[in-house]
């Protein structure tokens, strides 16, 4: 098992970075006497997981026996609270980072990533609102996309005004990241708006998981994706069961999101 950290300078950022990935290139040899067990994921090329972490970071996403039983590597790369998108700064350019400059460096550097079929995304919280925008953004990249307990905020925080906030951070913050809040629901930081961009231009849509506790305070802005989805007629899977905003939920569901991109 490669773990591995890497430097390099992201011009959509103007400044370095570092990022975390897991490859499990190495795999013990059979032993005499003892039947190895049979794993088809073997006998594919190696497939990548992008993973986003949440506002404020934690705990690093990704289970290493899980790539190792799935053959597939994970990149972990933090978004600095900032969401995943690109902002009003030149220096903060977030989706061209994950969604362009990132895969392109891992194609280069791992030779991974190449097929859309190969190439998934994942996130928790704030990453899982930047997973599913980002693979929305770019459906010819990432083949699949799974988010759990998603901050599928756009149309709670649209029309907030200044002096507001919503208990997580106020309206300089929002308005800094996504621009003029009077209009974001009809901007392409909604993905609902790039669902029907998508829809609109006859792409491929990339695969869609997404999951939430009853009891997360994010579980309605979800419910109402689903609901979304569902009347655009958009093939996803939405899943719900008793649970919080927290380590517990994202643990019982981090393997069920890992078979979905597998075996699903």
């Amino acid at each position: 098992m490669a773990r591995i950290e890497v430097e390099y300078f992201s011009n959509a950022l103007v400044r370095p970075v570092t990022f975390r990935a897991v490859i499990p290139n190495d795999f013990r040899a059979a032993v005499p006497g003892i039947q190895a067990p049979v794993n088809p994921h073997m006998e594919r090329p190696m497939k990548v997981v992008f993973n986003l972490p949440g506002y404020t970071g934690g705990a690093e996403w990704g289970n290493e026996m899980l790539a190792m039983k799935y053959n597939t590597a994970i990149i972990s790369v933090y978004g600095e609270n900032a969401f995943y998108v690109n902002n009003a700064s030149p220096s903060g350019q977030f989706q061209t980072f994950i969604g362009e400059e990132m895969v392109d460096y891992v194609r280069r550097t791992f030779g991974l990533a190449m097929k859309p079929e190969d190439t998934y995304i994942t996130g928790i919280s704030m990453g899982g609102y930047g997973a599913i925008h980002t693979a929305l953004a770019y459906p010819e990249t990432f083949g699949k996309v799974a988010g759990q307990s998603s901050a599928l905020i756009i149309n709670q925080i649209a029309h907030m005004k200044e002096g507001e906030d919503n208990g997580v951070n106020n309206y300089a913050y929002y308005r800094f990241l996504f621009g003029d809040l009077d209009t974001i629901q009809q901007s392409t930081a909604n993905p609902e708006v790039l669902v029907e961009n998508i829809l609109a231009e006859g792409k491929k849509m990339p695969d869609i998981y997404f999951c939430c506790g009853t009891e997360d305070f994010l579980i309605e802005p979800n419910r109402a994706f689903d609901k979304f989805l569902t009347e655009k007629g958009v093939p996803h899977v939405f899943k719900t069961s008793p649970g919080g905003h927290d380590g517990k939920f994202w643990m019982e569901y981090t393997p069920k999101v890992m078979e979905w991109f597998f075996e699903g």
